[in-house]
C-alpha cells in the first residue's frame, strides 16, 4: 500500500467522514471554502496570535519549509534548559503536526492546543490525541495536554492586555483515552486514500463538527427536494432515507409528520405554495409610519474595544426602510468603519430614526436581542431602546404561519423565501456582500489598519448595499403577506 502524507487535519477530516479525507487528497479542485469555514480560520489565526502574545520568551518556528521547520525544533530541542515553542514541528508515522505551544519546564513537557471557542469539544480532544501521538512517537515525554479555550467572562479594558482571556484545561485523561485508537485512525486514512472515493451517503456528518467544504459535490445527486428539507426532522429524514424515501415527494401518505412537515410534503407533490391569508390579517391593521429594521453586527472572538467580552455579537451597521401612508418608502442607514466601538452611536441614531411611534418589523429575534443588549449597555439609553423592542413585530413566525413555497426547500430563511415573493430582488447581484458572515468579513476588512481608504470604501458601499437589500425584502414580504 502506498504511504500519504498526513497531516492532523487529514486524520481529522477522517474522522468526520472518509470521503472528505479522499477528495482533499486526491480532488483538492473541488473544495468549495463557505465564507462561514474561512471567518473561523481567520479567528482562529487571531487567537492564535494573542496566545503567543501572552508568552513572550517563546520562539516561533516560522522557516519556508516543514522540514526545515521539523529540523529547527529538533535544534531547539537539544538546547538545555526551560523552553516555549510555537508551531513546533513533528513527524511520526506519516503523520505532521505543528503545535499551537508546547512548553518544557523542568524537563517535564506540556502541550496546549489554542482554540478560539468557549469550550473544550470532543474533536479538540481527538485532535490533541493525534499530537500526543506523533509527539510521543519522536521520543517526547508529554507530562501533560491542555486545550485553551476563551474565557467568554473576560471583559476587555481597552489596554492591550489579554492575560485572563485564555482558560487552560487539562485533557490528558482524555487524550489517554484515544491515543491507543489513534494508530488505526492513522492507518484508516492510508486505506481510504490508496481506494477510490468511498460510498457514504450525507448525513449528519456533513456538517458535525463542520460544514464540509464538498458539500456541493455529495449533494450533486441528491433529488430536488431530498427529505433532509424537512423541518424539524429530528431523524425522520433519516427514517425516511432508511426505508427508501429519497423524495420529499415519495413520502407515503401514512407517514407520520407534524403540520409544518405535511405542509411542506403537500406543497412540494402539487408543486404550488400554500398561503393562508388569515394568519397574517393583522398586517393590514397596523398603525404608520411603518418601520423596517436590519442590523449587521462584529462577532471577534478576541475582543477590541473596552467594555466588551469574546464572542460577543456588538452593531456597526443599521438599516431601516420607513413606510408612511400610501406606500411611500423613505430609507435611513448607518455604518461606522472608523475602527471605533460602533454601538453607541448605533444605538443614537436608530433611536432618532424611529421615534416614538409606529411598528418596527424585523425577521427573527436578532434584533430584539441586539436591542436589549444595547439596553444593557447603555442604562441611559435603556428605557427608549426597550420601548423600541416593545414594538417589535417579528414576520419570521407570521411567514412561517401563513405561507410556503415549494422552492424553499425546508427554509424560512429571507434569503429562501424573498425570490418566492420578489423575484425581482437577487442577493446574487449585490457583489461581494450577499450574507451576514460576508458581512462580518468585510467589516473586518474594512476596520483593519493596513486596509487603504479606496478599499475601505469600497467595502463601505457595498455594506450599506446589502443592509439596505434586507430592510426593502421585508417591506416587500410584508406587502405580500397582506395582499398588498
Amino acid at each position: 500500500m502506498s504511504r500519504f502524507r498526513l497531516s492532523k487535519s487529514k486524520v481529522m477530516s477522517w474522522s468526520q467522514c472518509p470521503k472528505r479525507l479522499w477528495f482533499e487528497v486526491q480532488r483538492p479542485d473541488l473544495l468549495v471554502v463557505p465564507p462561514e469555514t474561512q471567518r473561523i480560520f481567520d479567528l482562529g489565526h487571531q487567537v492564535g496570535e494573542v496566545a503567543r502574545s501572552l508568552h513572550p520568551e517563546g520562539v516561533l518556528i516560522d522557516p519556508p519549509s516543514l522540514g526545515e521547520a521539523a529540523r529547527e525544533t529538533a535544534r531547539l530541542l537539544a538546547r538545555s534548559g526551560d523552553l516555549t515553542l510555537f508551531e513546533a514541528t513533528f513527524s511520526h508515522g506519516g503523520v505532521l503536526v505543528r503545535t499551537d505551544l508546547l512548553f518544557r519546564s523542568d524537563d517535564a513537557f506540556r502541550l496546549v492546543e489554542v482554540k478560539s471557542s468557549t469550550a473544550v469539544k470532543d474533536h479538540h480532544v481527538a485532535d490533541s490525541a493525534v499530537q500526543a501521538w506523533v509527539l510521543r512517537g519522536c521520543g517526547l515525554p508529554l507530562d501533560r495536554v491542555a486545550v485553551s479555550v476563551v474565557d467568554c467572562e473576560f471583559v476587555y479594558a481597552g489596554d492591550g492586555d489579554y492575560h485572563g482571556l485564555f482558560a487552560e484545561l487539562d485533557v490528558s485523561a482524555g487524550v489517554e483515552a484515544l491515543i491507543g485508537d489513534v494508530a488505526g485512525w492513522v492507518a484508516g486514512c492510508q486505506e481510504t486514500l490508496a481506494g477510490d472515493v468511498p460510498d457514504i451517503d450525507m448525513g449528519s456528518q456533513c456538517r458535525d463538527p463542520f460544514a464540509c467544504p464538498f458539500i456541493p459535490v455529495c449533494s450533486a445527486d441528491l433529488p430536488e427536494f431530498p427529505v433532509s428539507i424537512l423541518p424539524d426532522a429530528r431523524g425522520t429524514d433519516v427514517a425516511l432515507a432508511e426505508a427508501g424515501h429519497a423524495d420529499v415527494r415519495d413520502i407515503p401518505p401514512d407517514w407520520p409528520l407534524n403540520e409544518l412537515q405535511q405542509r411542506v410534503r403537500r406543497a412540494t407533490r402539487m408543486g404550488e405554495p400554500e398561503f393562508d391569508a388569515e394568519a397574517s390579517a393583522e398586517l393590514r391593521r397596523l398603525s404608520w409610519p411603518r418601520f423596517y429594521v436590519d442590523f449587521e453586527t462584529a462577532q471577534p472572538a478576541v475582543p477590541v474595544w473596552a467594555g466588551t467580552r469574546p464572542w460577543e455579537q456588538l452593531p456597526f451597521q443599521w438599516s431601516c426602510h420607513i413606510e408612511r401612508a400610501g406606500g411611500k418608502l423613505e430609507h435611513a442607514e448607518f455604518l461606522d468603519i472608523s475602527g471605533e466601538a460602533p454601538m453607541r452611536p448605533c444605538a443614537e441614531t436608530l433611536l432618532q430614526t424611529l421615534g416614538d411611534e409606529g411598528p418596527v418589523f424585523v425577521y427573527s429575534g436578532f434584533e430584539r436581542r441586539i436591542l436589549r443588549e444595547l439596553a444593557a449597555r447603555f442604562p441611559d439609553l435603556g428605557p427608549a431602546l426597550l420601548a423600541v423592542v416593545e414594538r417589535l413585530l417579528d414576520l419570521l413566525p407570521l411567514t412561517k404561519a401563513a405561507y410556503y413555497h415549494p422552492a424553499m426547500k425546508g427554509s424560512w430563511s429571507l434569503k429562501d423565501v424573498l425570490p418566492t415573493v420578489a423575484p425581482d430582488l437577487d442577493y446574487a447581484a449585490l457583489g461581494e456582500v450577499q450574507d451576514g458572515t460576508l458581512a462580518q468579513l468585510a467589516y473586518a476588512e474594512a476596520v483593519h489598519p493596513d486596509t487603504e481608504p479606496p478599499r475601505a470604501d469600497e467595502l463601505a458601499t457595498a455594506l450599506l448595499a446589502y443592509c439596505r437589500y434586507d430592510t426593502l425584502a421585508l417591506v416587500r414580504l410584508r406587502r405580500f403577506l397582506a395582499g398588498e
